[in-house]
């Protein structure tokens, strides 16, 4: 891991985004709340929080870190549900690897709700959209 002790902690955020795209039948059933597992939206928000809270577990030299928010939001499309996780902390490393695991996290459990009724789901496009905090400052992707 590397060393991060000699660093002050700063208030951190991250924004991703990421994309799940489905059958329009699938997108259907999702409004409609008629998927046989259940409500797909809320869990892949439960997921992904969780995820977040898990990310040092899940990613090996990633350091735990305490995270203050996480919020999973979902924008329903035709064919796409795209999916944007925002992530704050107070920490001495960025939370961006947390915003990062949410979000694909939240995208394979609604791969995984949806899968009985659409065999050619893809996650695609799974981005780092914003970072504020830290030594090396802001970045918003362009």
């Amino acid at each position: 891991m590397i060393d991060i002790s000699k660093k002050s902690p700063t208030s951190r955020e991250a924004i991703v985004a990421g994309s799940v795209f489905l059958s329009h039948r699938a997108i259907l059933a999702i409004k409609k709340g008629k998927l046989p597992k259940g409500d797909c939206l809320d869990a892949a928000r439960f997921a992904g929080i969780i995820a977040a809270k898990k990310t040092s577990e899940l990613i090996p030299l990633c350091h735990p870190i305490q995270i203050d928010f996480v919020d999973i939001e979902f924008s329903i499309g035709k064919n796409e549900i795209k999916v944007r996780t925002t992530v704050k902390g107070f920490a001495k490393t960025g939370v961006e690897m947390e915003a990062l695991t949410a979000t694909s996290v939240a995208c394979l459990t609604i791969y995984d709700m949806c899968k009985a009724m659409d065999r050619d789901i893809v996650i695609s496009d799974i981005k780092l959209i914003k970072k504020t905090g830290g030594k090396s400052g802001a970045y918003i992707r362009l």
